[in-house]
């Protein structure tokens, strides 16, 4: 993913940076290291919330993609509740675990790569836009296009395309940032399942999150 307009102060060192992602705090990985060392019990709590909202997020994906909508109330509830999941998640390894994340990203053929980098986005996007700019129904088109959702599975929802977003307001840096995920949505999601987004999303979120240093081993190298 290349870098965004825009720039931040390195919550390590003070220096001025250009991110490549949109939750990078640091300007190098040495400063990442730094700054790792001096907040071991920070890291620890983190890991801890971290692991909740895996479990969270397993939950929430593994019941969309297993129940049956009974009606819309339902269906854009769950799938709400996974939308939600999902991007805490991603945005935890990106912040926390950019090694990793990037190194599992890196080893993917590059259509496969831009596929899992736009997936992400794309559910970004729905996370900030749904229900604060555009409704649920906005987004989601029932299983076999019946009106009501009855007997719809969830999985076989469709992501429908929405108009771009009015972003006249924000900063223009996070008009950069969320017109990207707006066109990684239109890119990705639209006119494909929710099920085939969420398993996508979750199974690079699983592997990321096996691979990522565990707590334990982060204390260790700290105390040396």
């Amino acid at each position: 993913m290349t870098a965004m307009g825009g720039t931040r102060d390195c919550e390590q060192c003070g220096s001025v940076f250009t991110p490549r992602r949109e939750h990078a705090r640091f300007c190098s990985a040495r400063c990442r290291v730094a700054w790792n060392r001096e907040n071991t019990s920070d890291r620890a709590a983190e890991a801890s919330a971290f692991d909740w909202s895996m479990s969270a997020m397993r939950d929430a994906t593994g019941r969309l993609l297993r129940v049956t909508a009974r009606d819309r109330a339902r269906l854009f509830a769950l799938v709400s509740e996974a939308v939600w999941w999902v991007t805490i998640v991603d945005a935890t390894l990106v912040r926390y675990h950019p090694d990793t994340y990037d190194s599992l990203l890196t080893g993917r053929p590059p259509a496969d790569r831009r596929m899992i980098e736009e997936t992400l986005a794309g559910l970004r996007f729905v996370r900030n836009q749904m229900g604060q700019y555009l409704d649920p129904d906005d987004f989601i088109q029932p299983a076999d296009g019946r009106p009501d959702g009855r007997d719809s599975r969830i999985r076989a929802s469709v992501w429908k395309s929405v108009p771009e977003p009015e972003l006249a307001s924000r900063p223009s840096a996070r008009q950069d940032w969320e017109m990207t995920r707006y066109r990684a949505y239109e890119s990705q999601l639209a006119g494909h399942s929710v099920g085939e987004t969420f398993e996508l999303a979750a199974a690079f979120l699983k592997l990321a999150a096996a691979e990522a240093t565990p707590v334990a081993e982060v204390s260790a190298h700290a105390a040396r």
